[in-house]
């Protein structure tokens, strides 16, 4: 059989150099196909021999031992390197000779029970994992079985944690990369929601740093999202109070009374009437986080003062400082 891209020797300057930009007819490759079959079979609860339940709902996901072991070593450590033994207790020094020679004469039967007992290669093996959701496990048995996955922002985050935490070292860099490019104003919320559930792992951290630093840049627009009141509550604090944070102190406000409106209309409607949520006491803990001393007096006057969210003290403060601004003259430039 005729090696593909081989080198040449003397009689290679005679070939027809035409002949040199044909295709190698004797390699058929079809790894579109072959990705596609190994897809099937990890669909095929009947064809694979792992179940693993994912998450708090324990979804099952299907998957084949073999496959996983060959492209994960800690797959492959968890499937098939059953754990240490403890060892025996030592028999006293003392012991009578009819007792070492039962002892000895059972030793084999023993082992021979042992060995049967533990599951063989072909047993059914049921895993339970609760370190990721099941949206991205999935996703990484997909990419195991199939070497290729399509990646989300919404799930990003969550597959290259579980990239990294299982040794798919080539996935982990292809998500790495991917976040160069997904950041926008329509994924930064999505992916700040999903480090939530992954603030535990080492990637998380890179990936918000990143995040923060485009919220950072594109303050108001991010500011004025509706997928802005779906954050934790203490990262819509983490982003109101970021010194870097290029959005005007209205802004900040009308966010943190919109989150806080969404917040409470959420809460109310999951409980009961006697424990209602309030919207004073829900949007007082980002009022800190506000300059409102930066806010134009009309503003503060006309469109916040009358709803009635911020304490009375902090709208006289903040005219009391502007007042104080405006009958206070500017340092005149040194004299040379």
């Amino acid at each position: 059989m005729p090696e593909v891209g081989g080198g040449g020797g003397g009689e290679c300057s005679d070939t027809n150099p035409l002949m040199m930009d044909e295709p190698d007819l004797s390699t058929f490759e079809n790894k579109t196909g072959l990705a596609e079959d190994m897809k099937f079979l990890a669909s095929m609860p009947e064809l694979c021999d792992v179940t693993f339940l994912v998450g708090e709902t324990r979804e099952p996901v299907c998957a084949v031992k073999a496959v996983l072991a060959a492209r994960s070593r800690v797959f492959h450590k968890m499937l098939y390197q059953a754990p240490s033994p403890q060892r025996k207790k030592e028999a006293p020094p003392k012991e009578n000779k009819l007792r070492q020679f039962l002892k000895r004469s059972s030793e084999p039967l023993l082992n021979l029970q042992n060995t049967a007992a533990q599951p063989t290669g072909h047993q059914h093996a049921t895993l339970i994992i609760e370190e990721f959701e099941p949206d991205v496990f999935r996703q990484l048995i997909e990419y195991i079985h199939t070497g290729c996955v399509t990646l989300q922002p919404r799930t990003l985050l969550g597959v290259m944690n579980a990239a990294d935490y299982y040794g798919l070292d080539e996935l982990r860099r292809a998500c790495h990369g991917f976040v160069q490019c997904c950041i926008n104003v329509d994924t930064v919320c999505a992916l700040l929601a999903s480090a939530e559930r992954y603030i535990q792992y080492k990637c998380t951290k890179t990936l918000v740093q990143k995040v923060l630093e485009f919220v950072d840049e594109h303050g108001n627009e991010v500011l004025n999202l509706g997928s802005f009141t779906l954050l934790p509550q203490h990262v819509v604090r983490l982003i109101l109070a970021r010194e870097e944070l290029r959005a005007d102190e209205f802004t900040k406000f009308q966010a943190a009374l919109m989150w806080s409106k969404k917040y409470c209309d959420s809460m109310n409607q999951n409980s009961n009437c006697h424990n209602t949520v309030s919207l004073n006491q829900t949007i007082s803990s980002f009022l800190e986080y506000i300059h409102f001393h930066k806010i134009p007096a009309n503003v503060l006057m006309k469109d916040i003062h009358p709803l009635g969210y911020v304490p009375y003290s902090i709208i006289m403060n903040a005219l009391a400082y502007q007042t104080q601004q405006a009958s206070t003259p500017p340092n005149s430039p040194p004299i040379e």
